[in-house]
């Protein structure tokens, strides 16, 4: 069977897996295809407070792209070029919800899979994690929204060590790099990941969303940063009712019970 992202809601909990198992989970043109409306529909959702991306099965998170397509896909300069886009479309849409995500991986990281990985804002590892960027071993250009997003999470150093290089390293490596927020043993990752999912739910969704817009912005060049919507999103929290019930909850000493508004 081909492979295909699913789509799952849990409450106020998301998730994005990406199913190709026999493969390692490797992204076809298809799912890199389906990922950026299914992103844009889970963050326009008020009632999805956090999105958990990973991939199928206990080998891997995800492989990289289906080299197997590369033939029909990347074939001619027009098909390559179509390719290409639909791959920077799904980096870019990883990056851009203001609904926390958080990477649960497993596994195989390699590739484009490593790439979407350090699009979320959240990256929590098993310590049997391998991560890797191998495109100098198969001759392949990496875009500059591919290298941008790894030089923004581990620095021009590492990024260079990790695309001249081409080798693979393990958990702790990624963890000394900033490349993961978190390791933990296998049996460990499930729980962990929904103890901070719970925690990201348990928060006000206006705190947090304009915590990660301010994130965003800084990392953009001065001259591009929108802080006009950071200080709207800013004095929101002020004005909503969540605010007047982190307060209360806080004097009656209870947990509060944020709505988002």
């Amino acid at each position: 069977m081909a492979g295909e992202l699913i789509v799952k809601r849990d409450g106020r909990v998301a998730s994005i897996v990406f199913s190709n198992v026999e493969k390692h989970n490797a992204v076809t043109y298809d799912m890199w295809r389906a990922l950026p409306p299914a992103l844009r529909e889970l963050d326009a959702d008020p009632e999805v407070r956090v999105i958990i991306v990973t991939g199928a099965g206990d080998k891997a998170f995800i492989s990289g792209a289906d080299i197997s397509e590369f033939g029909s896909h990347r074939g001619s300069e027009s098909a390559r070029e179509a390719y290409n886009q639909a791959v920077e479309a799904g980096y870019r849409a990883m990056a851009a919800p203001l609904t926390p995500t958080i990477a649960a991986i497993r596994g195989i990281c390699y590739g484009g899979g490593f790439g979407l990985a350090l699009g979320c804002h959240l990256r929590i590892c098993t310590d049997d994690a391998r991560f890797c960027i191998p495109a100098a071993r198969v001759g392949l250009g990496y875009t500059y929204v591919g290298i941008k997003r790894l030089v923004d999470v581990v620095g021009p150093a590492y990024a260079a060590e990790i695309m001249a290089t081409a080798r693979a390293f393990d958990s702790a490596e990624a963890l000394t790099m900033g490349a993961v927020n978190r390791v933990v043993q296998g049996s460990e990752l499930d729980p962990t990941v929904a103890e901070t999912a719970g925690r990201i739910v348990a928060g006000a969704p206006l705190t947090v969303r304009a915590a990660m817009k301010a994130i965003d912005e800084c990392l953009k060049p001065s001259p591009d940063r929108d802080l006009a919507t950071v200080e709207a999103m800013v004095q929101a929290c002020y004005a909503s009712e969540d605010y007047l019930e982190g307060q209360r909850a806080f004097a009656e000493k209870r947990k509060p019970e944020f709505r988002g508004h």
